[in-house]
C-alpha cells in the first residue's frame, strides 16, 4: 500500500497518550494514529476497507 506524508498539528498531551498506547500494542507511533483513524471511520461507516488493504493488515 502507497502511503502519503502529512504533516500533523497535535497537543503534547495526545501525542504522549498515542505514543503510550502505541508502546503498549507493540506499534510504531504512526501506525498507532493510522490503526486509530481507520477503526475510527471503519466504525462510522466512513471507509471501507479494500481487499488490497486487508490482505496487507493480515500480513
Amino acid at each position: 500500500m502507497k502511503r502519503k506524508t502529512f504533516p500533523l498539528r497535535i497537543s503534547p498531551e495526545i501525542l504522549s497518550a498515542m505514543q503510550r498506547w502505541a508502546n503498549d500494542d507493540l506499534r510504531s507511533l504512526n501506525a498507532q494514529i493510522e490503526f486509530v483513524l481507520r477503526e475510527s471511520l471503519t466504525r462510522t461507516g466512513r471507509y471501507k476497507p479494500s481487499a488490497e488493504n486487508i490482505e496487507d493488515k493480515k500480513s
